[in-house]
């Protein structure tokens, strides 16, 4: 399997730089890459609107045209699965980087064995991103990855999964929990929760980035905190 990484970088000598350090990482690791090319974040778009299946994206943010962080945003509206590392020669961006959920910042000039450790950790994240639920659902088995599941609750004896379309099957939680990795946090006797989808906590709920409140049992507050310092 050949991963592929987009560079773009309106610096054709940034961009040329970027891809022999991503050439020697994977010729090092012994990783096959397809690199591809890009100047211009409406030429990244117009290429992903073909090509959606990019592995990770090595984004300059300060671009004539479209930005890093605005094309990040379009990227976010649909896919979770891309790595994102943002480039920039300014640290003005970072807070920015959260809304899109960006995997690493690198400062230009870009250090070699910054940028090879951060690619190391793009594509451990990336094979995790790949990992699914499997459902027998109203007869038929559905796949759900990981990324897509916000929430999982229990009412008697079923579990509901909520991602894009919500599941119930007839199981118990503490089955999925087995089956889930540490980007999901047991809150109490009734929820699993993914963190990655956590924008607030207080002493009493969860608010979630699309809106949902969930309510916190007693006593969850802090091992939920520390779960979230943990994973982040």
């Amino acid at each position: 399997m050949a991963y592929k990484i987009a560079v773009c970088d309106d610096s054709a000598a940034d961009r040329d730089y970027i891809i022999s350090l991503v050439q020697a990482w994977a010729e090092g690791a012994g990783h096959r890459v397809r690199i591809s090319a890009f100047a211009s974040g409406e030429g990244f778009l117009f290429q992903y609107a073909e090509e959606k299946d990019f592995d990770i994206l090595l984004l300059d943010i300060e671009m004539g045209g479209v930005d890093g962080v605005s094309l990040a945003r379009q990227l976010r509206r649909d896919n979770e699965a891309i790595q994102i590392v943002f480039i920039t020669g300014y640290s003005d961006y970072i807070a920015e980087g959260y809304d899109v959920a960006a995997l690493h910042y690198l400062m230009k000039p870009v250090n070699r064995e910054k940028l090879l450790a951060v690619l190391d950790r793009a594509l451990e994240k990336r094979r995790q991103e790949e990992r699914c639920l499997n459902l027998e659902a109203s007869g038929e088995m559905v796949r759900i990855p990981f990324y897509d599941i916000r929430y999982l609750d229990v009412h008697q004896n079923y579990v509901t999964v909520h991602s894009k379309e919500a599941y119930t099957v007839k199981r118990t939680l503490g089955d999925f929990e087995k089956e889930l990795d540490d980007r999901f946090c047991r809150v109490g006797r009734s929820l699993i929760v993914n963190l990655k989808f956590i924008r607030r906590v207080t002493k009493t709920e969860v608010r979630l980035s699309d809106g949902t409140v969930l309510p916190l049992p007693r006593g969850a507050y802090e091992p939920l905190n520390r779960a979230i310092i943990t994973h982040t």
